[in-house]
C-alpha cells in the first residue's frame, strides 16, 4: 500500500514540476524526492543537499522515488534527503527500493554536496569575523573549491574531474557526458571574490600566511607576495631552471612547449619542461614547471615554509578543500592548541570535528559552514569591513580586473 503511494506521488509530481516552475524564481529548485512534504520548491535561502549516482535510462527510472536527472543528479532538502537515505537502508518499513535505486543512492552518497541556510550562513560568518579579529597569527588554506567560480572544475565535486572519471570507468561514458563543463582557458581566468577576499585580509594583517593547493596561480595574481603564501602543488606560472635554479613568473601558463628535447620525468612520467631556456647570462638550462604531479616529491623549501606557518598558527581559515591529500592535510591542525579550524567547503572533511569542540568556557573554538566559499566570504567581509568600506572595496573590482587583464596579456 505504501508503496502504491510513493508510486501515486511519483505521478503527480511529474505533473506539478512543469506547474511549480512557472512559479519559481531562477534561484529556487525543485527537490527531486517524490514523497517531499515541503512542497518540493527549495528556496535559494534554505538548507539542501545536491548529490549525483550514475546514468540511468529513463525507462529504467520509472517507479523510482527519486526523480533524478539523465546524469544521475538530484536535489533535496536536508530532511527529505535523510529520509532517501532511510529507505536505502531499509529503515522504513514497507517500502522496498529496487536494487538499481539503492545502487543510485549508495553512489550519490559519495559526493554529496551539502549547503546550509542562510541563517546558519549568516551566524558562521558573524563567529569568523570575531576569530580572525582576535587571532594572533591566522593563516588561509585553500583548495580547487575556491576557484570553481572562476570557471575551474574542482575534483571531488558531483561534477568534478576525479568523479567524472570514477563514473566513467565504473559506469561507462554516459555517466559523465551530461557533466558541466566548468573548465576555461587558464590565461583567461580572474580571482574570485574568495581570492580577493583573502588577499585584503592579508593586507589587513588578519592573515599572516597562506598555503594553496591550487595550481591556477590566482592567489598571485590577486597580489598575494611570493614570501606570503607556498603553493604546495606548484603555480601554472611559475617556472625554474632545471641548472641554476632560477624561478620567473610568465604572462602565460608554462604548459606551452616549444621545441627542446623531451625529458620524462622519472617519478610522475610527464615532462616538466616548458620549451624555454634559462634567461641567466651564461647559464642556458631548461626551464620546468613547477606543477606538482601524482609521483613527484613536494618542494622541499615549499612545505619547510608551510609547515613553520602552521605551527605558529592559532586559527586556520580552510577554504574550498576536503583536506584528502596528504601530508597538505595535516599541517592544519600543527599550530597552537586548541586547533581553531575554520571550514567552508560543500563536502564533509575528516576534520570537520575539530571545528565543533567546545573549550571550557563552553564556546565552540571554531566554524563548520557547508556551501559556496564565495558567499561566506561575502558576508564575512561586511562584518569585517562595515557597509561603508565594503561598498567601496567591492565597487574597485573593476580596476583590479584591469590590472589582471595588464598582468595575463
Amino acid at each position: 500500500m505504501q508503496k502504491q503511494k510513493y508510486l501515486e506521488k511519483k505521478e503527480v509530481h511529474d505533473h506539478k514540476r512543469e506547474e511549480i516552475a512557472t512559479t519559481m524564481t531562477s534561484e529556487n529548485i525543485i527537490c527531486s524526492f517524490t514523497n517531499c512534504d515541503q512542497g518540493h520548491v527549495i528556496p535559494p535561502w534554505s538548507a539542501r543537499v545536491d548529490v549525483r549516482g550514475f546514468h540511468v535510462p529513463k525507462s529504467k527510472r520509472k517507479g523510482m522515488v527519486v526523480d533524478w536527472t539523465g546524469d544521475g543528479s538530484a536535489f533535496f532538502h536536508m530532511t527529505c534527503w535523510q529520509r532517501v537515505c532511510d529507505l536505502a537502508q531499509g529503515t522504513t518499513p514497507n517500502i522496498k527500493l529496487c536494487k538499481k535505486e539503492k545502487d543510485l543512492i549508495y553512489e550519490a552518497e559519495q559526493t554529496a554536496e551539502f549547503h546550509d541556510s542562510e541563517e546558519c550562513f549568516q551566524k558562521e560568518a558573524l563567529r569568523i569575523a570575531a576569530l580572525l579579529r582576535d587571532s594572533a597569527y591566522c593563516i588561509g588554506f585553500t583548495g580547487a573549491g575556491i576557484s570553481t567560480a572562476a570557471g575551474i572544475g574542482d575534483y571531488r565535486g558531483i561534477h568534478g574531474q576525479w568523479t567524472n572519471n570514477d563514473k566513467t570507468k565504473e559506469y561507462g561514458p554516459a555517466s559523465a557526458s551530461f557533466g558541466l563543463n566548468l573548465h576555461s582557458k587558464r590565461d583567461h581566468l580572474l580571482p574570485t571574490y574568495t581570492h580577493e577576499a583573502i588577499y585584503k585580509l592579508m593586507d589587513m594583517g588578519l592573515i599572516k600566511y597562506l598555503i594553496s593547493q591550487n595550481t591556477d596561480g590566482l592567489h598571485k595574481l590577486s597580489g598575494i607576495p611570493s614570501d606570503k603564501i607556498s603553493e604546495l602543488h606548484g603555480n601554472g606560472y611559475e617556472e625554474k631552471c632545471d641548472t641554476c635554479g632560477s624561478r620567473r613568473m610568465r604572462r602565460k601558463s608554462t604548459d606551452q612547449h616549444l621545441r627542446v628535447p623531451p625529458q620524462e620525468c622519472c617519478r610522475c612520467g610527464c615532462d616538466h619542461r616548458t620549451g624555454n631556456t634559462c634567461e641567466i647570462p651564461g647559464c642556458n638550462g631548461y626551464m620546468m614547471n613547477t606543477i606538482i604531479n601524482f609521483g613527484d616529491i613536494l618542494e622541499e623549501f615549499v612545505y619547510s615554509s608551510a609547515k613553520e606557518n602552521g605551527e605558529k598558527a592559532d586559527v586556520v581559515l580552510c577554504l574550498g578543500t576536503t583536506l584528502l591529500v596528504s601530508p597538505a592535510d595535516e599541517l592544519v591542525t600543527l599550530g597552537k592548541k586548541p586547533n581553531r579550524l575554520v571550514i567552508c567547503n560543500r563536502q564533509s572533511t575528516p576534520y570537520d570535528d575539530y571545528c565543533n569542540q567546545i573549550d571550557e568556557h563552553g564556546a565552540q573554538i571554531g566554524s563548520r559552514v557547508y556551501g559556496d566559499c564565495d558567499r561566506l566570504m561575502k558576508l564575512v567581509m561586511r562584518f569585517i569591513l562595515g557597509e561603508d568600506h565594503i561598498k567601496e572595496w567591492e565597487e574597485g573590482r573593476d580596476q583590479r580586473i584591469a590590472l589582471y587583464d595588464m598582468t595575463r596579456t
